[in-house]
């Protein structure tokens, strides 16, 4: 049976019908039993270690002082109101802008009003540390998060928007313009030849690392076509059937990562200027990869779909070489 992906896990109500009760939602605020998560620059608070737990407070507490007014409502979940609030005008001592700016910035983020092992940490080194909903839940948070900081001006008219729907939508004052927050898919693929999948690198990635081929979908265009034109345009090489496998909210920025599975058509690749290298491994190179005893391709980051897709493979549950049908054996 397919495991779970990460950030893709349910928790009880979102609640929608009432973002747009105002009264409900102060009411909820100035509830003690609501909890909130607090983000700071998309890292939200923990305590632990290898097994992490969001870190939720209370309304009143003195660290959402940082945050502005506008909470993020997330809904209900075991029998609690959620609000998320992003707190990133906290300033910490010695913050490094250098580091934050890398690939992955590993580095945990004390505030001095909370216990020793409270802090703020990168969303991606949690993956697999977070229980799944609440990864989907601090997830959920930052992608808002991330779209009412690119999103302040209205696309309309060019004047400032405001928060509003509990953080599920902007408004323009000047013209009334409703904004929603927007999702960009993206498809990523796992491609299949003579039992060698094809993996590929971007210029700037760590050392050894790589991945299946990914793209943004263009308007007017279907996820098949989608695949096909970017596994062409980074490697020219041609694929044909195309399956849909699962899908995975990736708020780094704001995606939605739909996986799938590709059966190529031909085998000799071609660099474009997005791709450092491109490389066929077969079965037991993959397997080997996986296991992190390749000699020269690290393993793959645990809990992005593009491990799960080459664990799929690898175990034969997704795939046309295997199962002779026009779609993805075993797809969803």
């Amino acid at each position: 049976m397919p495991r779970e992906i990460v950030f893709a896990s349910e928790w009880d109500d979102r609640l929608a019908e009432r973002r747009a009760d105002a009264e409900a939602m102060a009411a909820m605020r100035a509830d003690s039993s609501s909890r909130v998560l607090p983000l700071w620059r998309g890292r939200p608070l923990i305590a632990g270690a290898d097994a992490a737990q969001a870190v939720w407070l209370a309304p009143d507490h003195p660290v959402l002082a940082d945050a502005g007014p506008d909470w993020i409502f997330l809904g209900q979940h075991e029998g609690v109101a959620r609000f998320a609030a992003d707190t990133s005008s906290w300033v910490p001592a010695g913050m490094d802008e250098a580091a934050m700016s890398g690939f992955f910035d590993a580095t945990e983020y004390h505030h001095p009003a909370l216990p020793e092992d409270h802090r703020y940490a990168e969303l991606r080194g949690l993956m697999m540390r977070l229980g799944g909903i609440e990864a989907s839940m601090a997830s959920t948070a930052r992608g808002l998060m991330n779209w009412h900081a690119s999103h302040r001006f209205c696309s309309a008219c060019g004047q400032p928007s405001i928060a509003a729907l509990a953080g599920w939508q902007r408004v323009c004052p000047a013209c009334r313009a409703v904004h929603f927050p927007r999702t960009d898919p993206v498809v990523i693929m796992i491609v299949e030849r003579n039992d060698h999948v094809l993996l590929g690198r971007s210029p700037g990635w760590p050392e050894g690392m790589y991945s299946t081929l990914a793209g943004f979908v263009e308007p007017g265009e279907s996820l098949e076509a989608a695949v096909r034109r970017e596994v062409f345009e980074e490697t020219s090489v041609r694929a044909g059937r195309v399956g849909y496998v699962a899908s995975q909210p990736w708020a780094f920025p704001n995606s939605l990562m739909l996986g799938c599975v590709a059966e190529a058509l031909s085998e000799e690749i071609t660099l474009d200027h997005e791709l450092e290298d491109a490389v066929w491994l077969s079965r037991a190179e993959l397997a080997q990869m996986l296991a992190g005893e390749h000699p020269r391709i690290r393993r793959p980051r645990r809990g992005a779909i593009a491990q799960e897709l080459m664990v799929r493979w690898l175990e034969g549950s997704i795939g046309f070489a295997r199962s002779g049908t026009d779609a993805a054996a075993h797809a969803v």
